[in-house]
């Protein structure tokens, strides 16, 4: 892959859980910053110990060389009222802007049941009608407007237990979508939990894909969660994902794709794990590895 074309980045949620803040407590802002920068990461989505004024972070990633990559930003189109949502996102959109970064990565969050301890990820997902469709589509396309108009990028994050979850999923939302209003967020790990052919979504959308999480999968823990019907976060706690190099997917014909489709833009390595047992730092490494081996970046 061109190393001028491609940014690689680490996010947060290997040394603090936003959904279970459990998971890595222990860890701070300044050693999970000091350990992507050490482990020879140039970015950074945002967490939750991260600080919220945007000049105090920009220092602490600067003094290590590391920028703001992206960050999450949870919609409720089919629950709140846009003008509320609309109001969110500008002040979202303002503070990465900011902060240095020119994405940010919307979720669906009304019906997920991803933070749902109690709702089975492989039984209990909302499946939406076409009225919902249709308010879901007018929302982003909106959103995707007032980004393009603030100097930024919406990329959407498809992800389990919400209501873009599966490829079918993802091709109604793309195709009732403004392709130059919303991007897409292409996440393998998700699409492989849920069984979908991820290089087929991929090989579809490269040319729309405008944001990358780069995250494996543990096949026998995807089949225990299935099998048993636990929830999203139960399957987290076991280890249901983990970084490139250490799971069941193979990274070299994702690289391939977006290479051959002239990806520009950042690759982020993503595995929420429990820190006690998958040591950030050590799996950062691993991860840079494996990327330097199989994509040359």
């Amino acid at each position: 892959m061109d190393r001028k074309k491609i940014k690689l980045g680490i996010a947060p949620i290997a040394w603090t859980n936003d959904d279970m803040p459990d998971l890595g407590r222990e860890n701070t802002f300044e050693q999970c910053i000091s350990e992507m920068a050490l482990a020879g990461y140039k970015g950074t989505e945002i967490g939750n110990k991260y600080p919220v004024r945007a000049k105090q972070l920009k220092k602490a990633l600067t003094l290590r060389k590391l920028k703001v990559a992206n960050s999450w930003f949870s919609t409720y189109l089919l629950d709140k009222p846009y003008e509320q949502v609309e109001k969110e996102f500008v002040k979202k959109c303002k503070f990465l802007k900011s902060a240095g970064a020119k994405v940010i990565g919307v979720s669906e969050q009304t019906h997920s049941i991803q933070g749902d301890m109690s709702k089975a990820v492989f039984k209990c997902k909302y499946v939406l009608d076409d009225a919902e469709w249709k308010t879901l589509a007018d929302g982003l396309n909106k959103l995707g407007q007032v980004a393009l108009s603030m100097g930024m990028t919406m990329v959407f994050h498809h992800h389990m237990g919400t209501v873009v979850q599966t490829a079918a999923e993802i091709d109604r939302l793309m195709e009732l979508t403004d392709e130059d209003k919303v991007g897409l967020l292409f996440d393998s790990g998700h699409l492989a939990y849920c069984g979908e052919d991820y290089l087929a979504v991929l090989k579809k959308y490269a040319r729309r894909t405008r944001h990358v999480h780069l995250k494996d999968i543990r096949g026998e823990v995807v089949k225990k969660v299935k099998e048993e019907g636990l929830s999203f976060l139960q399957g987290v706690r076991l280890g249901t994902f983990t970084v490139p190099g250490d799971g069941e997917i193979d990274f070299k014909p994702i690289f391939d794709i977006l290479d051959e489709s002239g990806y520009e833009g950042w690759m982020i390595v993503e595995a929420e794990q429990d820190p006690a047992i998958a040591n950030p730092l050590e799996y950062a490494l691993k991860a840079r590895k494996y990327i330097r081996k199989t994509a040359g970046i």
